[in-house]
């Protein structure tokens, strides 16, 4: 199911997967009317805008489905900032 879109917005794409633990879905949007017309916006509440489709899709999946470096660093990060608690 497509997602609620602004009347300017056309979609591109949805990725489904997770991220530190907990399921997330991205979905990849389209809007001429912005100066970075490709963006993507996951359910964590993360975006990020592009110029171009190509930046989109592989950083969409990689936030969705992280290499074993990204749940590392990921992992490390929430031990600093508990341990500075």
């Amino acid at each position: 199911m497509k997602p609620q879109l602004e009347e300017t917005e056309f979609w591109v794409g949805t990725f489904h997967g997770s991220h530190d633990g907990l399921p997330a879905k991205v979905t990849a949007t389209r809007d001429d009317t912005r100066p970075e017309p490709y963006v993507w916006t996951c359910t964590c509440g993360a975006s990020r805008s592009f110029p171009t489709e190509h930046d989109v899709f592989p950083t969409a999946w990689r936030h969705t489905h992280p290499t074993r470096f990204d749940r590392l660093r990921s992992w490390a990060a929430r031990r600093l900032r508990t341990a500075r608690r």
